[in-house]
């Protein structure tokens, strides 16, 4: 008779006790040369990284040169007085650095990750590229070339097409945001090194920049490196530019750009409204996860669990800007994309979600599910000194208080269900929301039209 084998199990592990945990608060200073200085020591996080932002917004760009911000932000890494593109690119690869930098409306930031044993050199490097950075005119000419070859490929994504074009009908002609931030290919064409240069001499200085160290920095005289490094930055003193209100139409309405013979239609419905100055903030984003922050969401449960129209819809809250003295617009959206023949029935019941959130709120079970996830898993998505970096930068370019994260968590804890279901009802009226859809307009605009969600226009896809 074969005898069976026993096996000897370790004691299963138990989870310790949670610990207190806050968002990090950083400390202030400033350098002789006027640049502006977080840092936060986080103990362990042996990769530095470092966020400078640059009072060098969109809407600063020259009229005929808009792009010329990106192409700037791109050039960053292109060659210094001291090193050719190439030279500076092995340099970074030596000290294990990355070096990443692009332009928004607020602004244009760099982001460095460099490991603390090479932070010297990185910061070094940094420094070069902010104080002299080379501009040659093949790199520009290389980087306006590769910027015109994306641009096809964007019209070509019914996503970013639909971003485009909310943008387009959501902000006057006039308005930097009404327009692509990285420039049209009439705009690009004519960005030239020159052009890059001018407008490196006329917005990249210290005195209006801010610089974020967060890593561990045990042993370290951050003072002194960044006065060897980014301290050497010089430029003439200057004040931030004035931040212009944001202005928007958000009439309902509903826009088709048409593809003929898509299978898909691309859904965008936007509007803006609060952003982080405004105390509705908190419930705004617990409310608007509760629509469509997760798999669990809402919509999600509607339009693809129950109904199967989508692989997902999403709602969101993105900043556009935010000025000095606490004005400033956040976009709200809900994004997905449905089978065309689904198209009128998916927005059908997307509106019906929408009118049922209003008469009858959220749920408490719904509430807790996002303060859960929102604020449970809040010290896993800060554990990379890159997160905390970006978050503090993102502090910074919108004028809000170094406490500002660790205080929206506690009010998220605290917020019930009734303020959530106010804000996101707020937030997505149903008659207040322009509507852009990619997709076949010979197939989808009788059905769109019959659901009565606003007057219904059709452009071409370009």
């Amino acid at each position: 008779m074969t005898e069976l084998a026993t096996m000897d199990f370790h004691p299963q592990p138990q989870p310790g006790r949670a610990r207190p945990w806050a968002f990090p608060a950083p400390e202030r200073g400033t350098l002789d040369n006027g640049l502006t200085v977080l840092r936060c020591h986080r103990p362990g996080q042996q990769v530095v990284a470092v966020e400078v932002l640059l009072d060098a917004p969109l809407e600063a760009e020259p009229a005929g040169l808009e792009g010329v911000a990106t192409i700037m932000a791109r050039a960053f890494s292109e060659g210094t007085d001291k090193h050719s593109a190439e030279e500076f690119a092995a340099e970074l690869e030596r000290c294990g650095a990355t070096l990443d930098s692009h332009a928004d409306h607020p602004g244009v930031r760099l982001s460095l990750e460099v490991p603390v044993s090479r932070l010297p050199k990185g910061l070094g490097l940094l420094a070069d590229a902010l104080r002299a950075p080379a501009f040659a005119d093949s790199e520009v000419e290389r980087l306006v070339s590769n910027r015109l070859d994306e641009i096809p490929h964007e019209t070509a994504n019914p996503a970013r097409r639909a971003a485009k074009e909310l943008s387009r009908q959501l902000f006057p002609a006039s308005s930097r945001m009404s327009r692509p931030r990285q420039g049209t290919e009439e705009t690009v064409e004519a960005i030239d090194s020159a052009a890059v240069r001018a407008f490196h001499q006329r917005h990249v200085r210290p005195s209006t920049a801010t610089a974020v160290v967060v890593g561990d920095l045990t042993g370290i005289d951050l003072d002194e490196l960044l006065g060897e490094t980014l301290g050497a930055w010089t430029g003439v003193a200057a004040k931030p530019r004035p931040v212009p209100p944001v202005t928007a139409d958000d009439t309902g309405r509903v826009i088709i750009v048409d593809r003929p013979g898509a299978v898909q239609t691309q859904l965008l419905i936007g509007r803006v409204g609060a952003d982080r100055h405004d105390r509705v903030w908190p419930a705004q984003v617990l409310g608007t996860y509760c629509l469509g922050g997760t798999l669990t969401s809402r919509l999600d449960r509607v339009l693809r669990e129950e109904k199967g129209y989508t692989y997902g819809v999403r709602a969101f809250g993105q900043v556009l800007r935010s000025a000095p003295d606490g004005t400033g617009a956040a976009m709200l959206a809900i994004s997905g994309s449905v089978d065309t023949p689904n198209t009128g029935p998916a927005l059908d019941d997307l509106w019906k979600v929408l009118r049922t959130l209003a008469a009858e709120g959220l749920t408490d079970a719904e509430r807790d599910v996002a303060v859960q996830n929102l604020v449970g898993v809040a010290p896993l998505k800060f554990e990379t000194a890159a997160a905390v970096a970006s978050t503090l930068a993102d502090q910074v370019e919108q004028y809000l208080p170094d406490d500002h994260q660790a205080r929206v968590y506690r009010e998220l804890a605290a917020t019930g269900t009734v303020e959530a279901t106010a804000a996101v009802v707020n937030a997505f009226p149903v008659d207040r929301l322009v509507t852009v859809l990619v997709g076949d307009a010979a197939q989808i605009e009788e059905p769109v039209k019959a659901l009565g969600i606003g007057a219904v226009s059709v452009v071409p896809a370009e």
